[in-house]
């Protein structure tokens, strides 16, 4: 077993990642399990250390927007969008180039790309000549983590570094778009909503069909999913159906107390934001908790309310099964 370090030294992390080793990194999102994207080894180890399937892309990070022109072809309608919302949770779906090797795509011959918003994570790209790809830093399917001891949770004595850069400010993985035949699409839903992605670039934003293939990353049926089975509706009527089971009550803006269960309210003031930032910490606290049920609701489909809903539906224990 691998010896596992937490710390916040950028050299050492840069050090493994020289190495083709793979670290675990902060992002405003969550944090990220990283090693250098162009390079097949480093790759296939970041798809080993989360035992994720390798027809599901990556993101590459990279430390300037400028840099996104090395690895794609950049259209002028996601240049506009990457100068409004970069750095910071949203990633870019382009035609890759050569340089970019197929196993950081899935065999997609396009690329996701973005530039994340941490002053750790950045400054870590500017001493690297190589982009990081970095999915979620946690056992494929589970809760994705938020701090860097949620990371250690799930891959201590897997990878050889955690760098530390406290808990992430967003909460939820970034928006995943694409511009295509004067439109935009929107690949995933996050912080970004396709209301300010509209605004910016003056196109139609309309949500992705189910599609087969992966041509970008968090579109799997069952994701970001807890060990004790979640189940979402009208809570109450939840709380009515698992009555006299331990239940954990993953909420909005209202506490639930009933005898047997226990709240889990992400914002008693009823503030997005504030919930999505939660979600996840809070997610992960209920199911270590010994619950044999836990239940959620629909959250306001406004905002990123609307990013809530997709990770806890992916989540829900009907996916989990079928999965």
């Amino acid at each position: 077993m691998m010896q596992t370090e937490t710390g916040q030294d950028l050299a050492k992390a840069a050090h493994w990642l020289k190495a083709n080793q793979v670290v675990a990194i902060p992002t405003e999102t969550v944090y990220g399990l990283a090693g250098n994207a162009l390079s097949e080894k480093a790759v296939a180890a970041i798809y080993a250390a989360k035992q994720r399937p390798q027809f599901n892309p990556l993101i590459l990070h990279v430390a300037r927007i400028d840099d996104m022109r090395l690895y794609a072809q950049m259209d002028n309608v996601s240049r506009l969008l990457a100068e409004a919302f970069m750095p910071g949770p949203l990633t870019l779906l382009l035609p890759k180039r050569d340089l970019v090797p197929d196993i950081t795509t899935a065999g997609s011959r396009k690329v996701a790309l973005r530039m994340p918003r941490h002053p750790m994570a950045m400054a870590l790209l500017e001493m690297l000549d190589f982009p990081l790809a970095a999915p979620s830093a946690n056992p494929s399917g589970y809760i994705s983590p938020t701090t860097a001891q949620h990371v250690w949770e799930g891959l201590h004595g897997i990878i050889p570094y955690i760098l530390d850069g406290g808990p992430s400010q967003v909460g939820v993985e970034s928006t995943i778009c694409e511009y295509q035949d004067d439109k935009i699409i929107l690949h995933r839903t996050g912080a970004i909503t396709a209301d300010m992605l509209e605004a910016v670039a003056h196109v139609e934003v309309i949500p992705l069909q189910q599609q087969n293939k992966l041509h970008a990353p968090g579109q799997m049926k069952s994701h970001y999913a807890p060990n004790t089975p979640l189940y979402r509706g009208d809570i109450p009527e939840l709380l009515e159906r698992f009555s006299g089971k331990n239940i954990g009550v993953i909420s909005f803006q209202t506490v639930h107390e009933k005898p047997h269960t226990t709240a889990y309210c992400l914002s008693p003031a009823g503030d997005l934001a504030v919930a999505a930032n939660a979600l996840f910490a809070q997610l992960r606290k209920a199911d270590q908790a010994g619950h044999e049920v836990l239940v959620t609701e629909w959250f306001p489909e406004s905002g990123v309310g609307t990013a809530i809903n997709d990770r806890l539906g992916r989540a829900l224990a009907e996916h989990k099964q079928k999965a």
